[in-house]
């Protein structure tokens, strides 16, 4: 069992403690009140205590009392703030008002009263303009942690997906900077091109594909292979984007083989969403896929009978696990070598 100890705050399916358990961390206690997210997590990480409650309704004496006097090397979390996502905010400036933005006061609350040695916390990149975050930093630097954030892009850590995220990490220790990236690159083909056939696949959550109208069909066939988009089949255009201006560019677009996919998003099994047709295959993605281009690995559970919108959603908000692990192996190192 490892000797660094981890708490992971609004858990999710659990990409996060994926990446801290590979990173060599035990994630003693994770945090959410979704119930697909919580029966997933469990599915994985059957160790690890969950709170499947609200977070604002936790009280921190009954972690201390699960931890029994042990430290805690990291609090990790990303607390929901839709409302700062570029998609959320139609690529406006303002963020759209929800009621989740007010959750990172929560991350604050446990910080404060459980003591970490580090902290990492990851977001939308539309967060570091938010008021509260700004309080936030501020707060965690009076605590001690010296703060470090920055927006990143992920297909720079080995993800094959293009993604900016910001990352914030800290330490009661010495000076913790963000991994640096790793620019490995890995392409779609790199991570997808081995799946067989939906239809002769025994792997469930790879048999969990969108079905489409004749008309739609019609649209995705005549989408040019490893790449296409929906420019190329301007006889289809859907009477929504036909006025200037309107529209996203990339839905009902096919991924490239050899380069990164586009970003995996809680609408990634419906093509009328992003650009998430296969790049041959006349059909969406899979779940599977799409879990894989999240780096989740290959035999990560998902509940049998879950709807393709809770899964989509489940995949989508998930911390990509290969991220997390260079992140958390980064505060691993950190913790190895620091002075205490």
């Amino acid at each position: 069992m490892s000797e660094y100890f981890a708490i992971d705050l609004f858990s999710g399916c659990g990409g996060l403690s994926e990446g801290l358990r590979k990173a060599g961390f035990n994630v003693i206690a994770a945090f959410d009140n979704d119930l697909d997210s919580i029966e997933t997590y469990k599915l994985n990480h059957p160790d690890t205590v969950v709170y499947s409650q609200d977070i604002r309704e936790v009280d921190t004496d009954d972690v201390k009392k699960l931890l029994n006097g042990r430290t805690i090397h990291l609090l990790a979390g990303c607390p929901p703030c839709q409302g700062f996502s570029s998609l959320r905010r139609l690529n406006r400036k303002r963020s759209k008002k929800d009621k989740r933005n007010g959750l990172i006061l929560e991350y604050l609350r446990f910080v404060k009263d459980l003591k970490p040695l580090t902290i990492m916390m990851e977001n939308v990149p539309g967060l570091i303009n938010y008021h509260l975050f700004k309080t936030v930093f501020k707060e965690l630097d009076k605590l001690g942690y010296k703060p470090k954030v920055k927006i990143v892009k992920i297909q720079e850590y080995g993800v094959p997906q293009r993604r900016k995220r910001l990352v914030l990490v800290g330490s009661l220790l010495e000076d913790l900077e963000i991994a640096k990236p790793t620019l490995e690159k890995v392409s779609v083909k790199d991570v997808i091109g081995h799946l067989g056939k939906v239809s002769e696949s025994k792997d469930p959550v790879h048999r969990i594909v969108a079905s489409h109208t004749p008309e739609v069909m019609q649209r995705i066939m005549a989408t040019p292979k490893n790449g296409g988009s929906r420019k190329d089949v301007a006889h289809f255009k859907l009477s929504c984007h036909k006025k200037k201006g309107v529209g996203f560019n990339d839905i009902y677009g096919r991924l490239r083989w050899n380069d990164y996919s586009s970003t995996i998003t809680g609408g990634c099994l419906n093509p009328s969403k992003g650009r998430f047709l296969h790049p041959d295959e006349n059909r969406a993605i899979t779940a599977r896929e799409a879990a894989l281009l999240q780096t989740f690995p290959e035999d990560y559970k998902f509940p049998e009978k879950i709807s393709k919108t809770s899964i989509s959603l489940l995949i989508g908000n998930a911390l990509p696990p290969k991220f997390s692990y260079i992140q958390s192996a980064n505060i691993v190192n950190h913790l190895k070598t620091a002075k205490t």
